[in-house]
């Protein structure tokens, strides 16, 4: 008799995935994608490309903004308008992204790489006035989380110290600090639109230019050190090299897509506060139960509804959640390693201790799912798979 063929029993797999982040589209894209097609500029500084630009110089209240091919080259514009030269101290957060020190270090700095504070992560200003030196050139803080930084510390000792004050703010479009825009406050300010953003266009970035000293140069360095801008504006005949710059205009094809996006700008925001508040409410007692500590939003800052994050009492409890999420379909993520920590970070002096609470959180730390249409039932899938994590047999 011939027996049934064996089959391997299939690995288990959940029967709903919730990633960790979604793109989403949130208006018109595809048909302000079309009207750049029709429009017969596709490249960059087209029709789409000024509306975003005019929209967000209006809604930041900021003089002057242009669009960037990410978030990493607003930030390296910054470094080329202020001159960074070999020898330059620039300080930076140590829990950041990569390009807030490398934007720097690619024009010869040296990136002094500050701690943050542990409540919301951001620099911390009781800390900064210590790294001065007289090399020291900028200070670059970063929204965390949307979360406004000190600026009115950072500021006061950067203006003591003779400093420009660059902001790092690819989490904080439209949040606020003391009813002041974020990203507003420096010289500068770089904004991201990355896929993983609240406002996206897959790859893209803007400078804010809140020195109208710095403003002209802008246009010449971001079209590639040419004096096209003028050329345009019919006030030279001929436009030509006349400064060191790049090609950093995003197409306008990216700038329709944002465009849709920033125009929702309000139905966005108001779609992350639910989720952000919503994981608040579903898990502030589970947290104080178990030593978990939540995002801290200080008076007098509006934050931006970027992410949502849980930072646990140790690493191995970490590890432990972030599996039991996997194994429900849940996708959550660890955040920033210590930069002073990295191989480049410790080229520049960076050694264990120097930032501790930067090392104490990123090992601790774990992003919760958060998307603009992040769903009722799947976030209550995520926050019932939280407080059903088997808490005392990873203790």
């Amino acid at each position: 008799m011939i027996g049934k063929p064996s089959i391997a029993p299939r690995p288990f797999r959940p029967a709903l995935r919730i990633p960790f982040n979604r793109p989403s589209f949130e208006g018109k894209e595809q048909v302000y994608i079309a009207q750049a097609i029709a429009n017969g500029h596709i490249s960059g500084d087209g029709p789409f490309t000024k509306r975003c630009q005019a929209l967000l110089e209006e809604a930041l209240g900021a003089p002057r903004v242009l669009l960037t091919t990410s978030g990493t080259h607003a930030l390296e514009m910054a470094a080329v308008l202020l001159d960074i030269r070999p020898g330059d101290e620039v300080i930076v957060p140590s829990f950041t992204f990569v390009s807030t020190a490398n934007a720097f270090v690619l024009r010869g700095a040296r990136p002094v790489f500050a701690d943050v504070r542990p409540d919301t992560l951001n620099l911390d200003e009781t800390r900064l006035e210590a790294l001065v030196t007289d090399r020291t050139r900028a200070i670059v803080p970063v929204h965390y989380a949307g979360v406004g930084c000190e600026m009115r510390a950072i500021g006061k000792i950067a203006a003591r110290h003779g400093l420009t004050v660059v902001e790092d703010n690819a989490h904080g479009l439209f949040g606020t600090y003391r009813g002041r825009c974020l990203g507003t406050f420096g010289s500068l300010g770089a904004l991201s639109f990355h896929e993983t953003k609240n406002f996206s266009c897959g790859e893209g970035g803007a400078l804010i230019v809140n020195d109208p000293a710095l403003a002209e140069r802008a246009d010449v360095v971001r079209e590639k050190g040419t004096d096209r801008a003028r050329f345009l504006e019919g006030r030279v005949e001929k436009y030509t090299w006349v400064d060191i710059g790049s090609s950093w205009l995003p197409s306008d094809l990216l700038a329709a897509f944002l465009f849709a996006q920033l125009e929702a700008k309000e139905r966005i925001l108001e779609k992350r506060r639910r989720v952000w508040e919503r994981y608040h409410e579903a898990l502030s007692d589970w947290a104080a139960d178990r030593n978990v500590r939540l995002p801290v939003v200080p008076r007098g800052c509006r934050q931006s509804y970027h992410m949502y994050y849980l930072i646990v009492p140790s690493p191995r409890i970490r590890a432990a959640l972030i599996r039991h999420l996997q194994s429900h379909g849940i996708l959550s993520v660890f955040h920033y390693l210590p930069l002073h920590l990295s191989d480049m970070g410790r080229l520049y002096g960076g050694k264990p201790g120097d930032c501790p609470v930067t090392e104490h959180v990123s090992e601790r730390l774990i992003r919760l799912p958060f998307y603009n249409n992040l769903d009722r039932e799947s976030q209550d899938r995520v926050i019932r798979a939280i407080r059903e994590f088997p808490w005392d047999e990873t203790r």
